[in-house]
C-alpha cells in the first residue's frame, strides 16, 4: 500500500445507510399498526443504546412494547444490566435473552401474556374468546429477528444470516402460542447523526460491509478495547501498543498480513471486524452506560 493509499484509507468517513426497502417498511408498519396488539423491539445486548431505533415510539404510537435485548451470550452482562435498569426506569418491559438457548425465548411468551392480560380480560368480560395476539417484530438489521421468529414459529419461517438486509418484506407468521408475528426488514433511520453510535452499529454487523470504510470501523473497535476492554488486546490478541496504528501493525506481522514490509491494513481490519461480528470476541458491550 503506497502513501496515497494510506492517506485515503486513514481518512475518517461518515456512516449512512438507508436502503429503499427501509423507507417502505416504515410506511407499511404505519399502515398495519391498527392490527398490532404488542411490539417486540429487538436491540443487540452489546449496543443497547446504539441499536435502538431513534424515534421509534412515535411510529409505534401507544402500543404495548417489550424491549428484547438479544445476544446475551456475547455481551458484558454487568454493563448491559445497567442499560436494562436504564430502560426499566423509563417504563419499558425489558428482557435480555440468548436465542441460542432453546428455552430462553419462552420468557417472551410469558411476558406477552402478562402484558396483554388487559386485552384478554376485556374480551372475557364481553363473553368473547381469547384473542390471537398480533406482535410486530422490529429492530435494526442483524439483531436476531429472524432467529427469534424461527424459534417461536417452530420451523425455518425466515432466512437467518449474520448480515443485514436479508428480510425484504412484511409478513404475518402464526405460532402455537396464541401469537401471530409480523416480521419486518431491519430498519435504520435516514441519517445516523451520532457517528459514535453509527460506528457501534457497524461494528456488530448491522450495516452492509460494502458501504463501510472497514479501517475506520476496526480502528473504532480497537479504541473501545483500549479504553474499556484492555484484556481483549492482552489475552485474545496478545498485543499492545501506544495507538491503533501500532496495534494494527503488530497484528499484521503476527498474522502475516504484510508483504515486503508493506502492511495490508484492510486484511487486518477485516479480521478485527469479523472477530467481533462472529462472536469470537465475547463479553463485550460497546455502549457504556454513563
Amino acid at each position: 500500500m503506497n502513501n496515497q493509499d494510506n492517506e485515503k484509507v486513514f481518512q475518517k468517513s461518515q456512516i449512512n445507510w438507508y436502503p429503499g426497502h427501509m423507507a417502505k417498511t416504515k410506511r407499511q408498519i404505519q399502515e398495519n399498526m391498527k392490527l398490532i396488539d404488542i411490539v417486540y423491539e429487538l436491540v443487540d445486548a452489546r449496543i443497547p443504546l446504539s441499536s435502538k431505533i431513534k424515534g421509534i415510539d412515535d411510529l409505534l404510537k401507544n402500543k404495548e412494547k417489550i424491549l428484547i435485548m438479544t445476544k446475551k451470550d456475547l455481551c458484558n452482562i454487568n454493563e448491559t444490566n445497567k442499560w436494562i435498569s436504564f430502560y426499566q426506569k423509563q417504563g419499558y418491559n425489558v428482557l435480555c435473552i440468548d436465542l441460542k438457548d432453546n428455552n430462553d425465548y419462552k420468557k417472551i411468551i410469558d411476558l406477552t401474556k402478562k402484558v396483554t392480560l388487559g386485552i384478554q380480560e376485556k374480551r372475557k368480560a364481553k363473553g368473547l374468546k381469547p384473542k390471537e395476539i398480533k406482535a410486530l417484530v422490529i429492530g435494526v438489521p442483524n439483531v436476531g429477528k429472524s432467529t427469534l421468529i424461527n424459534k417461536m414459529v417452530g420451523k425455518k419461517a425466515t432466512v437467518v444470516a449474520n448480515k443485514p438486509g436479508v428480510t425484504k418484506n412484511l409478513s404475518f407468521l402464526p405460532t402455537n402460542f396464541g401469537i401471530v408475528l409480523l416480521d419486518t426488514p431491519g430498519i435504520l433511520w435516514p441519517k445516523l447523526e451520532n457517528q459514535e453510535e453509527a460506528m457501534n452499529i457497524a461494528a456488530i454487523g448491522s450495516i452492509k460491509k460494502e458501504v463501510l470504510n472497514i479501517f475506520d470501523v476496526a480502528s473504532s473497535i480497537i479504541d473501545l478495547y483500549q479504553k474499556y476492554y484492555p484484556d481483549v488486546l492482552k489475552d485474545y490478541y496478545e498485543v499492545s501498543g501506544e495507538n491503533n496504528l501500532e496495534i494494527m501493525e503488530k497484528l499484521a506481522f503476527k498474522w502475516h498480513y504484510n508483504k515486503n514490509n508493506e502492511i495490508d491494513y484492510n486484511l487486518v481490519s477485516e479480521k478485527i471486524y469479523n472477530d467481533l461480528v462472529s462472536g469470537k470476541v465475547r463479553n463485550i458491550t460497546l455502549d457504556i452506560c454513563k
